[in-house]
């Protein structure tokens, strides 16, 4: 599989309205996801980005068995229909895994666990509810690696690795079924530090590209675009080794369109993750113009990972203008799929102003941002821009 892809992203377990703890009775709700992949497709999008699916004590993060589909969303046979599902709309697939740190009822032996000086087991940053596995063990490897392979053999197109970046990188580059399944897609989430470092010791295609999405909207809310030019930059530098994993919103963030002070700068949040190098995603509900802020507390990812309704027919209807943006901004990228790879130049510059010329061979696309409260010129592109707007230029 290329990382020629533009992601939907949902959180299953909050998705289908799943109960907040495990429940050994098997309650078959994945077939609610089924009742959306028409309408990802129509919104744009190449593949679904699944969170957790795997048996786990709460969110999904603290799993028990990741051979075994939560009871909560259903079983292998519901599993097994979603995939083929998607598949049969041209749909790629990946999934969520969790291969840093367990739940304490994982049944594991005590040697795959790290252990603190004092001889304890160790945990994931301080979240004692979760035990973090020793990556040094053979025998973890084997285990993570036996995963990977399981699913991907079950039709899985890609795998998203939670926390990578507290996980050796080489600890990747050993697991990851390369030859088995060459065409899988695999992308570790990764905060800060050096990315392209990372992906080059791990042997990861990709990883979360945090910095680029600070940038945007912090940008967009400072009246800042040099902090853009600068993340551009080197955003840039990284498509010299890999391309990242690029978005606005995801499942651990607060949602865009609260993130954003003024909420005619959507737009522009948007056209520039379509419009630079990249594998985007969007987090499901952004597209409707979701709102939920993130809170460091007990239950504080609640707001941002909601029940959907059971079908697309269900929302509310002030949600689809912003449904048409993303499809206009997706369609973009569609039809410039080059984009991908593109390296983007500033070519404009001010606080409330930039031009972005992104580039790929004679390919070129150059993006006009607007956010102050007057029209202004873009001499150098004999265009003007209304106030708080964005415009596209092609170039031949």
């Amino acid at each position: 599989m290329t990382d020629n892809m533009i992601w939907w992203q949902i959180y299953p377990l909050g998705f289908t309205g799943a109960e907040q703890t495990a429940s050994p009775a098997v309650v078959h709700r994945l077939g609610r996801v089924e009742s959306w992949l028409d309408y990802t497709v129509e919104l744009g999008c190449t593949g679904l980005l699944l969170g957790p699916v795997f048996a786990s004590e709460t969110h999904g993060y603290d799993t028990v068995d990741h051979f075994r589909i939560d009871p909560r969303l259903g079983d292998d046979a519901d599993f097994d229909r979603l995939i083929a599902e998607a598949h049969e709309r041209g749909l790629r697939v990946a999934l969520d895994g969790v291969f840093n740190h367990v739940a304490w009822s994982f049944n594991g032996p005590s040697e795959w666990f790290r252990r603190r000086a004092d001889g304890s087991f160790d945990t994931f940053e301080g979240h004692e509810h979760l035990v973090a596995l020793d990556h040094g063990q053979p025998a973890v490897a084997q285990y993570v690696k036996d995963v990977l392979s399981h699913w991907l053999g079950r039709g899985v197109d890609a795998w998203r690795l939670d926390v990578a970046y507290a996980v050796p990188p080489e600890f990747w580059r050993a697991v990851i079924p390369r030859a088995a399944y060459p065409d899988a897609w695999f992308f570790g989430e990764v905060i800060h530090g050096d990315y392209a470092a990372y992906v080059a010791e791990s042997g990861l295609d990709s990883v979360t590209q945090y910095e680029l999405w600070k940038a945007i909207w912090s940008s967009l809310n400072d009246g800042n675009f040099y902090e853009l030019a600068h993340a551009l930059g080197r955003h840039d530098a990284l498509l010299d080794t890999f391309v990242p994993q690029t978005f606005v919103g995801n499942h651990d963030v607060t949602r865009i369109a609260t993130q954003l002070e003024d909420g005619r700068h959507l737009g522009h949040a948007l056209a520039i993750l379509f419009a630079v190098g990249g594998v985007p995603s969007i987090y499901s509900g952004d597209e409707q113009g979701f709102r939920g802020l993130k809170e460091d507390r007990v239950g504080g990812d609640d707001a941002i990972r909601p029940e959907f309704p059971d079908t697309p027919g269900g929302l509310e209807p002030g949600g689809w203008p912003t449904y048409r943006l993303h499809q206009e901004l997706i369609g973009v990228r569609r039809r410039h799929p080059w984009l991908t790879r593109a390296r983007t130049k500033v070519e404009h510059l001010t606080n409330e102003t930039i031009a972005l010329r992104s580039t790929d061979g004679d390919s070129e696309l150059v993006l006009l941002l607007n956010i102050s409260d007057a029209a202004q010129s873009f001499p150098d592109h004999a265009a003007e821009v209304p106030a708080h707007s964005w415009r596209f230029l092609t170039v031949p």
